[in-house]
């Protein structure tokens, strides 16, 4: 067996790779920044927005770093008179039929398309033209609206749909300048396989996938607001995520969005579901229940501390024991709940009340 190692050149410098790793991946496994659209680590590489290419030399052109595998002697340019003119064209094409303010386009997720037009000094006087995609403006759906004139047609939201949850609702449709995402016969979201897990806005660069709660755009821009990491309490997964809450500014603080974890960082890989990045009203409701309730002698619910309310919870159970015998208990559960708190609940059902009457909803 060969104890030869693979090397290849990145930029001057001698580096070793492992069979299969792309240009982009060698590159930032040694902090070598390669801008992509188009890219995401869940998703098998496409090369559609061109924005990753790179030199090789004895390549005629230039080569996507995202679908092209590092082969042993390759001698790799990331940055060039050459790829900084292509950048600027490209990205300065792409801001034609987007819009050209960019606090007016970051209504809500922050769009790597202007940034990397600023970083790299993209030319942003070339003629506006109107795109001529069309969008779904009557979308019963409640939480997933698509923008046309953001979209660059990277196909992030379509792959991921397609190779991460594996449904398939959203798709390129039509021809050239007319190229969309669409549902089948242009269905509501509702009517179509989706699952309302919003990784398309999750994965989308320009905000064209985006929220319809209309609180982000309300308060601030999502680069305004704070990010805190939280566990998901929908179930006992443990999926990560993060709270976007809204700066200060003399007001009481609140959360108006959830967003993912970057990939690779979490047990989830930045992945959620319906209920992990939209159900996050309830945390400011009116109607939310902030402190224990018991119920008096005159039959009403009075508010109680959680010491008074676990003791009389206590009491309760001790005399239905009493009078009726253990078998007349059941403990029921929550999949909300941690392995180790479904734990105890079924110790407290066995050990303290002795009855085998316990069950959690997600039968573990």
């Amino acid at each position: 067996m060969s104890d030869k190692t693979n090397k290849i050149t990145l930029n001057g410098q001698e580096v070793p790779f492992e069979e299969g790793d792309t240009i982009l991946e060698l590159a930032e496994k040694h902090g070598v920044s390669i801008p992509t659209l188009c890219h995401d680590p869940r998703l098998k590489p496409a090369g559609a927005c061109r924005t990753c290419l790179v030199e090789i030399d004895g390549w005629r052109r230039m080569a996507p770093s995202c679908a092209t595998q590092a082969t042993d002697g390759m001698n790799i340019t990331t940055e060039s008179p050459r790829i900084d003119r292509h950048r600027k064209t490209l990205l300065a094409l792409y801001l034609t039929d987007h819009p050209k303010d960019h606090s007016d386009c970051e209504t809500g997720a922050p769009c790597e398309l202007h940034d990397m037009a600023t970083a790299v000094e993209a030319p942003t006087d070339w003629p506006h033209m109107e795109p001529v995609r069309a969008g779904r403006p009557n979308d019963a759906n409640r939480f997933i609206q698509f923008l046309e004139d953001k979209c660059i047609l990277c196909a992030r939201c379509t792959r991921y749909c397609d190779e991460v949850e594996a449904v398939s609702a959203i798709s390129l449709a039509q021809r050239g300048a007319h190229t969309t995402i669409s549902t089948v016969d242009e269905r509501s979201l509702l009517d179509s396989s989706c699952e309302m897990c919003g990784g398309c806005i999750d994965v989308c660069p320009t905000g064209a996938m985006t929220e319809k709660m209309p609180l982000v755009a309300n308060d601030a821009p999502e680069r305004q607001l704070s990010k805190v990491r939280t566990t998901c309490n929908y179930c006992g997964v443990g999926c990560q995520m993060d709270l976007n809450v809204t700066p200060a500014n003399g007001k009481p603080a609140h959360v108006v969005k959830v967003t993912s974890p970057p990939p690779g960082t979490t047990t989830n890989d930045g992945n959620l579901c319906v209920k992990g990045r939209f159900a996050y009203d309830f945390i400011h409701h009116e109607d939310r229940l902030k402190t224990p309730l018991v119920r008096g002698d005159d039959g009403l619910l009075h508010e109680a501390t959680w010491e008074e309310a676990l003791r009389v919870a206590a009491a309760g159970l001790r005399k239905v024991q009493a009078e009726h015998g253990s078998d007349s208990l059941g403990f029921v559960s929550s999949s909300r709940c941690t392995v180790e708190e479904n734990y105890l609940v079924q110790k407290l059902s066995r050990a303290v009340f002795g009855t085998n009457n316990v069950h959690q909803c997600a039968a573990t």
